[in-house]
């Protein structure tokens, strides 16, 4: 490629100039300019959908901002997609711009998306989506055989398609498939393909030389590659490349010879070769079709890189980016882009610093026998020079700056589906506009514009679109505070299309599948499930149809934990009726009638569990304890302060008017008081049902001892015993305090575990680890401390004491007073007595001098 003649550029055969490309090329992007500006063809032919044809002048808008891509769909499918990105250093692009710059015609050439859409259909369990993810699309859109191992842009390998679609996965294609690129470096001598392209192509520049010469240089190593491995016997391939050829020679009757074609150098042998019109429409004769709509979206740098899953993607999209982009002296503009990184972080980086990695860099390629520094020498300046040998910092540059976090932007004149355009008017309305950074968004429901936000995001989420994922909010736990995640993917804009047979607007389109989801649902928690949703969602008009559904579903359904795994969903709801303005009387009632129903049901379910049963129903007890608490208030709210019961779903009619503020709470600990003494309920059951009672206030310490050493006795089976302490103060719910401060308890624990026998320890000793490892440091240690004492001093503190377990009678002065100063000083009170104490001192100078 090097050594091409200048002769053979200007002697270049008569007919279409055969531009052959790497795709996401910034060497191949700035060599069809050239050779662009050198031809001055009448028309430029890309290799693409031809349906994209009359959305190329879009690609000259003011607001087009690349990395951008064309997506197609089937309209009556569309999860059915394919993508063709392109970036500002992609050939593709280039060419488009050129056209339009210079007012020549552009179009696509290659096999319209209607039959690549439908390709396949039959074979979806062996699809592979374009982008990366397994969709009923696009088995090939546009992929040689040789270029799906390699991948087609820079650092991918492979001189391939723009779209990067994997090949043939149904396995009609050969055994083993040929890297171009690879066998051509390794026929010069590199043993990596990435440095061969960089040092041939990248670092060449277009200089004065022919603007010809590297893609004849191309055609011909092609062309030996195919001759040596042949076309791959790939049909698809076959089939494009027959479509592509037609398509040129229809060119050529409009146009003459004055026609520039920019495609996958692989397949510029097959358009160079002599072909009959007849034999070409005879491979297109049959295509299955199904109808597709296109358009532009925005598309990021991460799904240009092949680390995200994207097939045809680049290692390195910010770097080539920048090797684009920039005049001149590359490596020093480089280098002073990581030391501002590294700056912006708070890391010591300073103009030396850039001077010697840029001495470094250049050192490490003339070592390396390369004209310029690659990244990988830029890379280990970096390291050495900036970050000091850390590869901490260094993922840092690799994440911001070698693969970035650009996201392009699409006129709003492109096509749309209708729920695309109103989710971009609610977007500029809220002022949230996508990005591809990840960020956190902090909202305050109390405010109608966070809340506007808050409503979208989840309508969004109910649609399959997951632009944010909600995380615990860090600065408060209050109901009123929401914490997002937010991240722009391009594939989000399938999402959208596939929404858009819901409704033509967000909320119509998350009301219809909210509906159609409560119907659909298996069980009774998915319909809790999707009522928290809708409140959340702020959907009123589906919400009448869930709860109907949810109210039949737990009018049927006999199974205790089903109807405990929903109560806590339920009641979650009930919070946001305040901070949302949401009427929940409807969701109140419903919660009502399931937690009447699971007092009834619970003490018969406990019956003969066992251990992993066990375990499993004393979760669901601590839910529905949790629960209760807040569903007590919301049904006095509800129903207003006096007012009775409205009758719910499983709630007697003589019963509705019993269920008021507090009822609630005093039968379930009546339904704790019958799980604590059965001897047929698990001991973890029985345990936990204890400790609930004391930590409500309802069962007193001396009863709580009294049923502690009933289940510690003698005659109670070692495991059995053991469980019963995993439940009581297990569960990371705070038993391991309740220890500390109760010796009376510790004390019954540590008199039965001494008197375990050897065998019986060794089949407990599983589960004490399990309940005590769940403590904190801090308490293993004070228990641990109080074991040591032994029981004779516990004892005697305790019995000299005030009556009060684990403190003493009297106030011990000396550690008091210790704590004293530190006190006044977080009070303030030092700073108020010193200022009262200025104050007298100035009124008496204002009396002196009166």
């Amino acid at each position: 490629m090097t050594g091409v003649d200048r002769s053979c550029g200007e002697g270049r055969s008569a007919g279409p100039l055969l531009l052959g490309v790497r795709h996401h090329g910034p060497g191949s992007a700035r060599t069809v300019r050239a050779a662009l500006d050198a031809a001055q063809p009448r028309v430029v032919l890309i290799e693409g959908p031809p349906e994209a044809d009359a959305l190329i002048e879009l690609a000259g808008d003011a607001d087009m901002r690349p990395p951008v891509a064309l997506l197609a769909h089937a309209v009556d499918e569309p999860g059915r997609s394919a993508f063709w990105p392109m970036a500002e250093f992609s050939p593709e692009w280039v060419a488009i711009r050129w056209a339009l710059e210079h007012e020549v015609p552009a179009r696509f050439i290659d096999l319209p998306a209607t039959h690549t859409l439908a390709w396949g259909r039959d074979e979806e369990s062996a699809c592979v989506e374009q982008d990366g993810g397994p969709t009923p699309a696009d088995e090939d859109g546009g992929q040689s055989p040789a270029d799906e191992d390699a991948g087609p842009a820079p650092s991918g390998g492979g001189a391939g398609e723009p779209d990067g679609a994997q090949g043939d996965a149904s396995g009609s294609g050969p055994d083993v498939r040929v890297d171009p690129l690879a066998v051509l470096a390794d026929a010069a001598g590199y043993d990596d393909p990435e440095r061969w392209w960089e040092d041939v192509v990248e670092h060449r520049g277009v200089g004065d030389g022919d603007a010809f010469a590297p893609f004849l240089g191309l055609e011909e190593a092609m062309g030996a590659l195919r001759e040596a491995y042949g076309s791959g016997g790939h049909e698809r391939d076959l089939v494009r490349e027959a479509y592509m050829r037609l398509q040129v020679r229809s060119a050529q009757r409009e146009f003459g010879d004055d026609v520039a074609v920019v495609c996958g150098a692989w397949h510029v042998p097959a358009l160079r070769q002599k072909s009959t019109v007849a034999a070409d429409k005879a491979l297109l004769k049959g295509l299955p079709k199904v109808k597709a709509d296109m358009t532009w979206v925005p598309w990021t740098n991460r799904r240009l890189a092949r680390a995200s899953g994207y097939g045809a993607g680049i290692d390195s999209p910010g770097w080539y980016g920048h090797l684009f982009g920039v005049p001149d002296r590359p490596v020093e503009r480089w280098m002073t882009k990581v030391a501002g990184l590294l700056r912006d972080e708070d890391r010591i980086v300073s103009s030396a610093h850039v001077i010697e990695a840029v001495r470094l860099a250049e050192t490490l390629a003339a070592m390396r026998g390369r004209p310029l520094p690659g990244l990988g020498e830029m890379t280990d300046a970096v390291r050495a020079v900036m970050c000091e040998g850390s590869d901490v910092p260094l993922a840092l540059v690799r994440d911001r700056l070698v693969v970035g976090d650009v996201l392009g932007e699409v006129p709003r004149s492109a096509p749309a589906v209708p729920l695309q355009r109103d989710l971009d008017r609610i977007q500029r309305r809220l002022r949230l506009k996508p990005e591809a950074l990840e960020r956190e968004l902090d909202l305050d429901l109390r405010k109608e514009n966070d809340a506007e936000r808050s409503r979208l995001l989840h309508r969004l989420r109910l649609l399959g679109v997951e632009w944010g994922e909600p995380v615990s909010s860090r600065g408060s736990t209050g109901t009123f505070r929401e914490t997002w995640r937010l991240r722009w993917e391009p594939e989000l804009s399938v999402r959208i299309a596939e929404a858009g047979v819901w409704g033509t607007t967000v909320f119509a389109a998350a009301t219809a599948k909210a509906e159609a989801g409560a119907v659909a649902a298996q069980g009774l928690a998915d319909v809790t499930a999707l009522a928290e949703r809708c409140l959340l969602a702020d959907l009123p008009d589906a919400l009448p149809v869930v709860m109907r559904i949810l109210a039949d579903r737990a009018a049927l359904d006999a199974d205790v934990g089903h109807l405990a795994q929903a109560l806590p969903a339920l009641v979650r709801s009930l919070r946001y009726g305040d901070v949302r303005g949401t009427d929940t009387k409807a969701l109140t009632e419903v919660a009502a009638g399931l937690a009447e129903r699971i007092f009834v049901g619970l003490p018969p379910a406990c019956a003969a569990l066992d251990a992993d049963a066990a375990e499993e129903m004393r979760r669901h007890v601590d839910a529905v304890h949790g629960a209760l608490g807040l569903l007590g208030n919301a049904v006095a709210s509800a129903r207003g302060e006096g007012e009775g019961v409205t009758e719910g779903p499983g709630i007697a009619s003589g019963d509705s008017a019993a269920l008021g503020h507090g009822v609630l709470r005093n039968r379930w600990h009546g339904v704790l008081r019958v799980l604590s003494g059965r001897d047929t309920v698990p001991g973890v059951i029985r345990g936990r049902s204890v400790r609930l009672l004391l930590d409500d206030g309802e069962l007193a310490q001396e009863e709580a001892a009294r049923l502690m050493g009933l289940a510690l006795s003698p005659g109670t089976p070692p495991g059995d015993a053991a469980a019963w302490i995993e439940g009581f103060v297990g569960g990371g719910s705070g038993g391991g305090m309740l220890l500390v401060h109760d010796e009376r308890l510790l004390g019954l624990v540590d008199a039965w575990l001494t008197g375990v026998s050897a065998e019986a320890f060794t089949d407990v000793l599983p589960l004490l680890r399990r309940t005590f490892s769940a403590y904190e440091a801090g308490v293993r240690r004070t228990l641990g401390e109080l074991v040591r004492r032994g029981p004779g001093e516990r004892g005697s503190r305790a019995a000299g004491g005030s009556g009060v377990p684990g403190f003493r009678a009297e106030l011990d002065a000396e550690r008091a007073d210790a704590v004293v100063p530190v006190v006044r000083l977080l009070l303030g009170l030092d700073r108020v007595e010193e200022d009262a104490e200025s104050d007298v001192g100035a009124n008496k100078l204002v009396g002196a001098t009166g």
